[in-house]
């Protein structure tokens, strides 16, 4: 069946995101963060380094198939993933380029020729995520895998390879800080690990890695017996945030020039804002389940530029018809297929000032777009 496709607008606003990760696009702290990762792995490594930007559109058997996830896997509902077309999709995180990287890899003839290279594959992806200070459903990732061929290094890569990979990962985006591994799994690597950092908040992940699985080379062209590799997944997003101290996703694209300056290096942040959250609490009737990505979506898409403001959405409550009295089902115009839902908006801008008149102007926006009674209850009209 064909899932839930994009509409022609949704795609192409997504599609225009700026990639933060490519200097293309300027210069950003992300690239700097980046850029210390890969020299201290190939300083280490003395390896060659192949950095591939790809396009965010992918094949669904790339970003999923020839990974090893499996057709009933809960990531590829749409609700999670967002799809162009029935074969084709917005990519869910920048592992979807490993395969054809491999496959290039593959056709290069370097099955016959030793190898010994680090593929970075840096950029943004496009999932349904929570709102709030610390996610966003635009987050920017790198790929790190080593490639080698067991001539190349006289040995095949082992677990003891992947610690020092993580040593220096972590070494690269917050020097001198203590990490912790725990058992992880990935159908794209064998031995998965888990990365965590400690930081003044507690311990965060950082990273996810393990060792190449020997079905994705095979896919590829490569022959398993012969290559061997290293697979390190990381959001850049959150190791910058970690990095310079920045306590608000919504700072990394920022334009505000007291901002916008500070994201040119790897200088601890300097807080901006002080202004105190704006909170609108909304009572809305909406469709059966509930789920909170979808909601989360349609207010983003509500708000248009003044996403900005939006620090974070939260259900606070979802109640069926059944456990409504019945004067509060009449009132609401409640189906028994629809529940009541309170949800609450947090608006903060990064600079400037919120007025209250504006923020019952942003909660009608949002309220206009999630709402699915026939009664409606405004706060500006």
């Amino acid at each position: 069946m064909t899932p839930p496709l994009l509409s022609p607008h949704d795609l192409a606003v997504a599609l225009e995101l700026r990639d933060l990760s490519d200097p293309v696009g300027g210069p950003h702290a992300v690239q700097a963060l980046l850029d210390d990762v890969l020299a201290a792995l190939t300083g280490a490594w003395g390896c060659s380094l192949d950095v591939q930007r790809r396009r965010p559109l992918v094949s669904v058997e790339d970003n999923y198939d020839r990974l090893g996830y499996a057709a009933a896997d809960t990531t590829r509902d749409a609700r999670y993933s967002r799809y162009a077309a029935e074969t084709v999709m917005l990519r869910s995180h920048t592992t979807a380029g490993v395969p054809p990287a491999l496959r290039a890899l593959a056709r290069a003839g370097n099955a016959g020729t030793e190898v010994d290279v680090l593929l970075a594959l840096p950029g943004l992806c496009h999932r349904r995520d929570a709102i709030d200070r610390l996610h966003v459903g635009t987050p920017h990732q790198v790929d790190l895998w080593r490639l080698t061929t067991v001539g190349s290094v006289g040995r095949r890569l082992d677990v003891g390879d992947l610690r020092q990979m993580v040593e220096l990962v972590v070494g690269a985006v917050l020097p001198g800080a203590r990490w912790r591994t725990s058992p992880a799994r990935h159908p794209y690597t064998t031995a998965g690990l888990q990365v965590d950092v400690c930081t003044a908040a507690g311990w965060v992940e950082l990273a996810e890695c393990g060792l190449a699985a020997g079905h994705v080379l095979a896919g590829a062209g490569l022959d398993p017996d012969r290559c061997t590799g290293l697979a390190l997944g990381m959001g850049l997003d959150r190791a910058l945030m970690l990095r310079k101290g920045i306590p608000d996703i919504r700072v990394l694209r920022s334009t505000e020039p007291r901002i916008a300056e500070q994201l040119l290096d790897l200088r601890p942040w300097r807080p901006v804002s002080s202004q105190p959250p704006v909170r609108r609490d909304l009572s809305i009737v909406t469709d059966a389940p509930v789920d909170a990505e979808l909601l989360g979506d349609a207010v983003r898409s509500s708000l248009g530029p003044a996403v900005e403001d939006l620090e974070a959405v939260t259900v606070l409550s979802s109640t069926g018809y059944t456990d409504l009295p019945d004067t509060a089902r009449r009132r609401l115009g409640l189906r028994r297929d629809q529940v009541n839902v309170l949800l609450r908006l947090v608006l903060r801008p990064l600079a400037g000032t919120l007025t209250d008149r504006r923020a019952n102007e942003l909660r009608d926006q949002v309220y206009a777009a999630v709402h699915r009674g026939p009664h409606r209850e405004w706060a500006t009209r």
